[in-house]
């Protein structure tokens, strides 16, 4: 962990920065590059019809069994979180039988199978994207939807959803409010690896749409001389009168605090320059009182119905839940809300991509067509070392618009 931006010593950030881990961050679980069903988007009607007055047979598959000590937290949470939602859907019986799959797609592909093998009707799960585009391929022939954890658009489309805040979701909802604030000129400034080119890639798609403009890109590797080389050149570019704001991938957790604090050495920090990023900047805990960040902005849920989940989790289980469990809750919740209103198309297409959206435990959500989630998102900032929401994510589906 970060004690400060300025004490950290650079051993201690090469370690940070070269070590790997399964799950470092819920926006770029996903960032992996495979063959998306994109193709499938716009294809006829999918998805298992149902009996409203009985169970309805959903399928989680968890990443247990990797020996991975954080997939193991996670695979725990998604569980409970999934069966907490399945306890709450007053209405609605579901029938929820968890599959174990670590971080194997032919794993994930063969629990798959024998979920529906066994009667599932809707796929809840698989965590990383490769795993998700296998398993919707496999249920395609089966009639089967997935819903999966991850947030990767790549492999959204036919009959897999993803439940993860996408990079182009967080883009766009920080672009439009910059462009409500006057920042229009945008300088994207990301990792070289594949998660910063994917998020760098929606981040300009999200420029293009809201009508802001691309000042220019900046890719630097993620190595302490790679930021070391990129920096004077970022600084160069941001001073420039053609710059109005600084977005940032900044996915690899040790990058933001060391690239953000050589930009401020050279006089680039909020709100001179504003200072946008794609992840969250407030955690961990540590970073609120870096001031290298103070007042830049970023995208986060809302945080009243967050936290009274995480209570009531940590009350029923003995631990806080891993900062995606809300995504299983989510998952089974809607479908809940499907079966109660006694839809038999619940689990199809057209069921689970209903203009009205979800409530979720992050705040609203709405699958689209075409795989992907718009997700309801505050916009925050850092002030006197304390989490401040700038604008308030919407409470319903109305606020994404048409």
């Amino acid at each position: 962990m970060f004690a400060s931006a300025t004490t950290r010593p650079c051993s201690g950030l090469r370690r940070a920065i070269l070590k790997t881990g399964a799950v470092v961050s819920a926006f770029f679980l996903a960032a992996c590059d495979p063959a998306g069903m994109a193709d499938q988007a716009s294809g006829p009607e999918i998805g298992q019809m149902i009996d409203p007055g009985q169970p309805v047979r959903v399928a989680l598959l968890a990443p247990a069994g990797s020996g991975s000590q954080d997939l193991e937290w996670l695979a725990r949470s998604l569980r409970n979180a999934a069966r907490m939602a399945a306890g709450d859907a007053q209405g609605a019986s579901i029938d929820l039988r968890v599959y174990d799959t670590g971080t194997s797609v032919e794993t994930a592909v063969a629990q798959a199978n024998a979920a529906a093998d066994a009667g599932a009707q809707i796929i809840l799960g698989p965590l990383f994207a490769d795993g998700a585009n296998a398993v919707g391929r496999a249920m395609l022939p089966r009639n089967i939807n997935v819903l999966t954890f991850s947030n990767n658009t790549q492999v959204a489309g036919g009959n897999v959803f993803i439940l993860g805040n996408s990079f182009e979701n967080i883009a766009d909802r920080l672009v439009g409010y910059g462009m409500r604030q006057g920042k229009r000129n945008l300088l994207v400034v990301a990792e070289d690896d594949v998660a910063g080119q994917l998020g760098a890639r929606a981040i300009e798609a999200a420029i293009a749409r809201n009508g802001a403009r691309l000042a220019g890109r900046v890719n630097h590797p993620v190595s302490i001389s790679g930021i070391d080389n990129a920096a004077p050149r970022i600084a160069e570019a941001a001073r420039s009168e053609r710059v109005d704001a600084v977005f940032m991938t900044a996915n690899n957790q040790a990058v933001l605090p060391y690239l953000t604090e050589k930009l401020a050495a050279a006089g680039v920090r909020s709100p001179v320059t504003q200072m946008m990023g794609l992840t969250r900047w407030d955690q961990p805990a540590d970073r609120l009182r870096m001031p290298q960040l103070a007042e830049g902005w970023f995208a986060i849920p809302d945080q009243s119905l967050q936290r009274q989940f995480e209570t009531r989790y940590a009350q029923a289980h003995g631990e806080p839940p891993h900062q995606l469990a809300s995504l299983a809750y989510d998952g089974v919740a809607a479908i809940a809300s499907l079966a109660r209103d006694g839809r038999r198309n619940a689990l199809t297409t057209t069921g689970l991509t209903q203009r009205a959206g979800f409530s979720g435990i992050g705040g609203v959500f709405r699958l689209q067509r075409d795989g992907t989630i718009q997700r309801g998102l505050a916009v925050a900032t850092i002030r006197d070392n304390q989490l401040v929401v700038l604008d308030a994510a919407p409470r319903t589906a109305r606020g994404f618009g048409s």
